[in-house]
């Protein structure tokens, strides 16, 4: 990956390497408090609402390969796989805009149907 900095992007890398450093505290730091997230499940406003659904996905995070990253002043793009407890390479990305040092939007794209699939073998099992 060649190497490339920018505002949003370097906020956008500090964000992701905390993130999936298990600190989930200092990846809020990170998240202005106005967010709006827009996920496979719907919109998600405030960053508290952004805690309650990102910080559980990130304690089941066992391992995270960033595949790509680009960014300039407001917007960066970041695209990775992820290793979690019930779904191994499961591909992610996301499109963030910064301002003021801070992503107040967040569009993730992930495949909710290996998730949605090791949800229902734990239950029948």
């Amino acid at each position: 990956m060649t190497e490339q900095t920018s505002a949003a992007l370097d906020t956008a890398l500090a964000y992701h390497r905390a993130w999936t450093s298990h600190d989930f505290d200092q990846a809020m730091t990170y998240i202005a408090e106005n967010i709006v997230c827009q996920a496979p499940a719907g919109r998600i406003d405030g960053a508290e609402a952004f805690r309650t659904f990102m910080e559980p996905f990130s304690q089941i995070l066992t391992a995270s390969k960033l595949l790509a990253a680009f960014g300039d002043e407001t917007t960066a793009v970041l695209m990775y796989d992820a290793d979690t407890v019930p779904v191994q390479e499961a591909p992610g990305a996301e499109c963030l805009t910064v301002t003021a040092g801070k992503i107040t939007h967040m569009r993730i794209i992930f495949d909710r149907l290996p998730f949605d699939q090791a949800r229902r073998e734990r239950g029948a099992g």
